[in-house]
């Protein structure tokens, strides 16, 4: 059985943009901002974004402001919908057909999967820049949210006109939705702990939490509607989640203010508060270095670069698709398309060496070399985590045996509720706490974020009492994949947990 094959040769276009995206975004973007001066003096220009982001501090929700606690269902829900549908996508291009699937080979699945998750990994470069410097990270997470909503719902519609080509569109949309809303969230998070750095890890924390949250919830629902109800279900609640967490996000995106403006706005902002340049960028830039701008032929080569890459990226599912191979020729002994992946790995290496050996300061070089290390050993990470998504789902479909019958049924019972209601009861209770900061400003975002949670809550209830009417059943081949987002929220964030398991067990008792 050869399974992973595919994957490892689709997450490999990775390696080749990453270090080059990043080179460009890091060292032209975060080292060296638009507006710096080499000659400036230290000013201390952004007061507007100080004062904004104490501001966030006057509300209190487990020792953090409600501020992060939008972002943290926002970003719930967008996992929600993300996971969701990614546990499904595989089974169901493999399903046969008449069991609603595509009948797809393996092969074929793997590789149009493969594609997907490699460009969800590409797109955010490309929006994060695009927040950064035109539309702002609320306008970013706003128009990404919606874009998704639009790919989950035509994704959904393949189930009821059974065309191709809203599977198709709904990936595109997921793709760049995914590119304005991912990168933002975070780019957030850092604006609104900037003077709080003690505070940060923390609420990474638990901002990571709600990743999980999320991850878990969406595994465990869409996978269910989808394995038992239909696959329209399942991928048409991945869309409706992402929908209310859209919403919420926008009806309380104004708690967020200056945090959220784009580089120039602020910089807008700072000349009419009679500032005029922007931040002091003496912490993290160099006082020897200068600015490497691209030439005319870095712009060039990275175009050729990154077309020439995507169309080897495309070309994958394509020929496994259509059965016509986009590069249809061999040098020597190997084949065209490893032969095109080589020749675009040495033009990107050439390109970065070139870059790198221009800028001025030793301590910019040396962070680019330690971007490119990371950058190459962090692909193997993820090409073994997005197996969860494609590999391992086929495995517990077609090789596990999941037919559960008298005692066995129980047991799994009490631990699929166990499972499913204590994160619940945990993050019902971040709610109420969220509300206690928020409602009366923000009515409208808790009203939606309050639906979303009596819609989970009975789908959930729904469930479990379904199970338990069973006399026999058959564990959802998706149900494995809810494993490792419980883990990674219950182990390395245990503190984290056990302190909201402690407020809750006392608010409960008092």
């Amino acid at each position: 059985m050869e399974i992973c094959r595919d994957d490892w040769f689709s997450f490999r276009f990775l390696l080749l943009l990453r270090s080059f995206l990043l080179e460009a975004a890091v060292c032209e973007a975060a080292f060296i901002p638009l507006n710096w001066e080499p000659d400036a003096p230290k000013r201390n220009n952004f007061i507007i974004m100080s004062q904004a982001s104490k501001d966030f501090f006057k509300s209190n929700v487990l020792g953090h402001p409600a501020g992060l606690f939008i972002l943290f269902f926002t970003e719930m829900w967008e996992r929600f919908s993300y996971y969701g549908m990614r546990i499904l996508l595989v089974i169901f291009l493999t399903a046969a057909v008449l069991d609603g699937g595509w009948g797809w080979e393996r092969e074929t699945a793997l590789a149009l999967f493969g594609t997907y998750a490699s460009l969800v990994y590409l797109t955010p470069i490309v929006g994060g820049y695009l927040a950064d410097h035109f539309i702002g990270y609320r306008r970013a997470v706003v128009i990404g949210a919606t874009i998704m909503t639009l790919g989950h719902a035509s994704m959904a519609l393949e189930d009821v006109f059974n065309a191709h080509f809203f599977l198709y569109l709904g990936l595109a949309l997921l793709v760049i939705g995914n590119g304005f809303f991912k990168p933002n969230m975070t780019s957030i998070i850092s604006e609104m702990y900037k003077d709080h750095p003690e505070k940060k890890d923390g609420a990474y924390t638990i901002f990571y939490m709600g990743v999980n949250a999320g991850a878990f919830l969406g595994i465990l629902l869409c996978g269910y509607l989808g394995e038992k109800l239909g696959w329209g279900w399942g991928f048409g609640l991945a869309g409706i989640f992402m929908f209310f967490g859209m919403l919420q996000f926008y009806f309380a995106s104004d708690m967020f203010g200056e945090i959220s403006k784009s580089a120039k706005e602020k910089k807008r902002d700072a000349l009419d508060a009679g500032l005029s340049h922007g931040e002091d960028t003496s912490g993290f830039v160099d006082a020897d270095d200068k600015p490497n701008p691209f030439t005319l032929v870095d712009k060039i080569w990275a175009g050729l670069v990154t077309v020439a890459g995507l169309t080897w990226l495309l070309s994958d599912p394509y020929s496994k698709i259509t059965g016509s191979e986009l590069f249809n020729f061999s040098v020597g002994k190997m084949n065209g398309s490893d032969f095109v992946f080589v020749l675009i790995l040495l033009a990107l290496m050439g390109l970065l060496l070139s870059r790198i050996s221009r800028y001025s300061s030793k301590v910019v070089r040396d962070r680019m070399y330690a971007v490119i290390i990371f950058a190459f050993f962090v692909i193997f990470f993820w090409m073994a985590f997005e197996q969860a998504g494609g590999s391992m789902n086929i495995f517990a479909r077609d090789y596990t045996n999941r037919v559960l019958t008298g005692n066995s049924i129980w047991i799994f019972n009490l631990v699929n509720t166990l499972l499913t209601v204590v994160p619940l009861v945990i993050l019902t209770y971040v709610l109420v706490r969220l509300f206690q900061e928020t409602f009366s400003h923000y009515a409208l975002s808790n009203v939606i974020l309050a639906t979303s949670f009596v819609i989970i809550w009975g789908i959930v209830i729904w469930m479990l009492k379904r199970e338990y009417s069973q006399e026999t059943t058959e564990v959802a081949a998706t149900w494995f994949g809810i494993l490792n987002s419980f883990f990674i929220i219950a182990l390395p964030s245990g503190g984290r947990a056990s302190t909201i398991l402690r407020r809750l067990s006392n608010t409960v008792l008092a």
